[in-house]
């Protein structure tokens, strides 16, 4: 068992971690994006799928292309942001498998079945989704995940050389400025939505 979290990285991960709308102009690079992911590579996944391929868009003008594909709110966000990064899911996952988890036939439990693919491949590429904004947490970043964006057009755009890959949702990734933080919405207590059996 690991060693319980001090507070304030709890705070820092999950209590005092907010949604960012908005960033200051601290640049974001690709050895930041690889330090996020050599964290996140680490979350468990289902037979260690590993579906979630990530674009990390840290160019103006890759982030003004995938702002094309998204609601004017949300087009703003994106490039004013110092990165953005499309969170997507591989449904050919299994053809890694024989790497990543290779002391069984993994990839014939999901040979020929596409339904499959694609539950396992959202499930597991959501839960990757989750622990890249732990990871940007835990290393001080601050992350404004988002929907309100056309998955066809962001896939025939971003993944058109992998038509098995599909996104899943888009994030943004800084140093968020507190002017425009949300007052917190309601997180109701454990009796609301939880039961013991």
């Amino acid at each position: 068992m690991g060693e319980k979290l001090a507070d304030a990285a709890l705070d820092t991960i999950f209590r005092a971690a907010r949604t960012a709308n908005g960033y200051l102009e601290t640049p974001f690079t690709a050895a930041d994006a690889e330090a996020i992911w050599d964290l996140m590579k680490f979350g468990p996944t289902s037979a260690n799928q590993m579906p979630a391929r990530l674009i990390w868009c840290l160019s103006h003008e890759s982030r003004e292309r995938l702002a094309s594909h998204a609601s004017a709110t949300n087009a703003a966000k994106i490039v004013a942001a110092p990165a953005a990064v499309v969170i997507g899911m591989d449904e050919n996952f299994h053809e890694h498998l024989p790497e990543l988890f290779p002391h069984t036939d993994a990839r014939s439990w999901f040979e020929g079945n596409l339904p499959l693919r694609q539950t396992s491949a959202l499930r597991n590429g959501s839960l990757q989704g989750a622990y890249f904004i732990i990871a940007a947490r835990a290393l001080g970043w601050d992350v404004g995940p988002m929907s309100g964006f056309n998955n066809a057009s962001v896939d025939a755009d971003f993944f058109a050389t992998m038509p098995h890959v599909k996104s899943n949702f888009i994030a943004t990734i800084g140093i968020a400025d507190p002017a425009t933080i949300f007052p917190r919405s309601p997180r109701p207590p454990f009796a609301k939505f939880n039961r013991v059996a």
